[in-house]
């Protein structure tokens, strides 16, 4: 709002001294951080406070882990905290007819949505269980194939090369043609419905990958805080035409704005982390855990960096295998032995570390410390292809 209002009294000839500042890009996102990262401190503690009043606190089962009965009745439900930040931030700095903010505003309130609804049924209706994961899947499928459709369609999103006829589909600098057993026409078409169920695999991946690692005080948020940088970083870089055209990688004009978003998405999560560090104060729930995930995997797939998640996305990845082989292997072992086994102590992967007596905030530090690496990798990539 405070861009277009700007914009506004520019064409009305109206100066004020500063005001020329909200048309560059870093000052956007260094303001977009500080607006979200100050809504959460000042919004959090009375949220919280509304939280504690209707004793919307998280149900506990007692798995033998460490420390663990003593976050009995702490408030969940937290991602509000970070959705009213993040929210805020964008709809004052962000321009707000820009396809990509649009696109990660609805990703937000879809994906902020889902999460509410199942924390709904887990704390009034006394479900542990939640929404059905079906439900879940299915919403969440609705979403990827909506930003799939639009990525692939809309003119509004622009590309370096054309290398298809498709009518009103665009090509992408990545070629996925290959991947099609097809050729001519149909080939094309084929590598497009294929490029399309990737796009949707990538945010139902993403959205459940910081659902699972959702599991420790400050862990889920802290690491994604990290990715939030760097696909910030990513988007700063493709949108502007000159360090996209020194690192070779694709410009696409008008995605600087993913940059601002993302500034303001990781300052809602540092915000939240004042609040969610050991010993929390509140968890974010499946509200805040299911917005993160969505809002990482569109802003990947919007920059056209989809194909470096599972380097940056590491943590989510590794904890996501993690409860998959945990699963199929306790199945498999059950039906031909007649007795569950486990691979690890306990899945995902972060119960494991804290069923072997390694203390809570150890664990949540070093993973942090891995996703630094992760992260300081996937930049160096950019170069080093």
């Amino acid at each position: 709002m405070l861009y277009h209002l700007i914009d506004w009294l520019e064409n009305l000839g109206v100066h004020i001294p500063g005001m020329g500042l909200m048309h560059y890009l870093s000052f956007r996102a260094l303001l977009a951080a500080v607006i979200s990262m100050l809504i959460a401190f000042f919004a959090g503690r009375k949220i919280i406070a509304w939280l504690q009043r209707h004793q919307i606190g998280e149900t506990i089962r007692n798995l033998g882990l460490e420390g663990q009965m003593q976050k009995k009745g702490t408030p969940t439900m937290g991602g509000v905290i970070i959705i009213v930040s993040l929210l805020g931030s964008v709809l004052l700095v962000c321009r707000l007819d820009n396809i990509y903010t649009i696109l990660l505003v609805l990703t937000t309130i879809w994906c902020g949505g889902i999460g509410f609804a199942d924390d709904y049924i887990k704390v009034f209706k006394h479900r542990k269980e939640g929404m059905s994961e079906k439900g879940k899947l299915l919403l969440q499928f609705g979403l990827g194939l909506a930003i799939a459709l639009t990525v692939c369609i809309s003119p509004d999103i622009p590309t370096d090369r054309l290398v298809t006829t498709i009518p009103f589909v665009k090509a992408h600098e990545f070629d996925y043609s290959w991947l099609s057993p097809f050729s001519g026409q149909l080939g094309v078409y084929t590598s497009w419905g294929i490029y399309m169920l990737m796009i949707i695999v990538v945010i139902l991946a993403c959205s459940n990958g910081t659902n699972l690692t959702d599991g420790m005080d400050g862990l889920s948020a802290g690491t994604s805080a990290i990715v939030g940088v760097v696909i910030g970083v990513m988007a700063w870089l493709g949108g502007d035409v000159l360090d996209a055209r020194y690192l070779n990688i694709m410009y696409i004009p008008g995605s600087g704005e993913v940059a601002v978003f993302m500034a303001a998405f990781v300052g809602a999560l540092i915000g939240f982390l004042w609040y969610n560090t050991f010993p929390a104060m509140v968890f974010m729930g499946d509200t805040g855990s299911l917005t993160i995930g969505g809002i990482i995997g569109v802003s990947a797939v919007l920059i056209r960096k989809e194909l470096l998640l599972p380097i940056l996305c590491g943590i989510f990845l590794v904890e996501s295998l993690s409860v998959i082989i945990q699963r199929s292997w306790f199945k498999y072992t059950k039906r031909k032995y007649g007795e569950g086994r486990r691979v690890f102590l306990m899945a995902p992967l972060h119960h494991h570390y804290q069923k072997k007596g390694i203390p809570e905030p150890r664990i949540v530090t070093r993973f942090w410390i891995i996703g630094i690496i992760l992260a300081i990798s996937t930049l160096a990539l950019l170069k080093i292809r």
